[in-house]
């Protein structure tokens, strides 16, 4: 069907730069609320579009919130579910909403959702978005229940993600879970550090428990970037902790890029690079990289705020 191929390939063409999403998505490290932000294409209305489902929590709240993107305009529409702890019917549900006058379904059941220190759900649950009768978004592994509840049936193509950001707490460790290839399952991600004390900062990056990349002096090597080997794939990883050395603590995160791919750019080839100054927000360099990869679209960045 090429027509669906290439409205897909456009219209990864036409996304706005993921740096600029990274910047216009405030956090307020007081409330330090967790959240995941997923971007899907998905074929709705004859149309790929951009699907973003972002999973918050903190001490009083959890919700999520599906959008999807309009092509007549810039606009957006937006189903929000608040998966309060006292609420437990909320938990299972059902809402409608319209985006250039298709009507979206949206069904979810986390009733026994399993979770992990993050705002998004692992395992024992789904989230289905529904568009004309065919399933175009579905999230977690309860697909059979899915299908039943929604009576609608699988689209032709499925949703790709291809973008997702996590904003993750802690002092000395961070954890995320990335699905590197389809088909394949996820993979644990753990970046570790000791940046107080006597001795040197260090740095420790693992891939299902395997440490990857171990940065010593870390006070000097605060940026750079490495391609490691997962399951026989090369993944590139970037990173700058240039805030948890020199910004106030809590004022601004770490920022890891994880990218499946091999990049043709000669600064992979040396390894681990040092950055000079900064203002511990600028990562279109970064974006800037890895768009000469030669890789799939997903790209995974995790924005650690470390919390004294």
């Amino acid at each position: 069907m090429p027509h669906r191929v290439t409205a897909r390939a456009k219209s990864f063409s036409s996304q706005p730069s993921i740096a600029q999403k990274l910047k216009d998505d405030p956090v307020d490290p007081k409330n330090a609320q967790g959240s995941v932000t997923c971007v899907y294409q998905s074929h709705i209305g004859g149309y790929w579009r951009n699907v973003t489902v972002i999973w918050r929590k903190n001490m009083m709240n959890h919700c999520l919130t599906i959008s999807v993107d309009s092509v007549e305009n810039e606009d957006h529409q937006t189903c929000k579910i608040d998966l309060k702890p006292w609420h437990f019917w909320a938990k299972k549900g059902y809402k409608t909403f319209e985006v250039d006058g298709h009507q979206l379904e949206a069904y979810w059941d986390l009733r026994s959702a399993k979770f992990s220190g993050s705002p998004e759900p692992f395992k024992d649950f789904y989230v289905a978005l529904i568009a004309e009768e065919e399933v175009v978004l579905l999230l977690g592994d309860y697909k059979k229940k899915a299908y039943k509840r929604t009576k609608s049936r699988p689209a032709l193509v499925d949703a790709l993600l291809f973008y997702k950001k996590e904003h993750v707490f802690g002092k000395k460790s961070f954890s995320t879970r990335a699905k590197f290839e389809n088909n394949k399952k996820e993979s644990d991600i753990v970046v570790e550090s000791s940046t107080s004390g006597p001795r040197d900062p260090e740095m420790w990056i693992s891939i299902d428990g395997i440490v990857l990349i171990h940065i010593k002096n870390l006070q000097w090597k605060f940026r750079g970037n490495q391609t490691v080997l997962v399951n026989e794939q090369h993944v590139q990883v970037f990173w700058d902790v240039h805030s948890w050395l020199f910004c106030e603590p809590g004022s601004t995160h770490g920022l890891f890029i994880f990218k499946p791919g091999v990049s043709e750019l000669e600064s992979d080839r040396d390894g681990s690079s040092v950055g000079g100054d900064s203002d511990c927000s600028d990562h279109t360099k970064y974006y800037s990289t890895l768009s000469h990869s030669r890789a799939s679209p997903f790209c995974l960045f995790l924005c650690a705020w470390k919390i004294e």
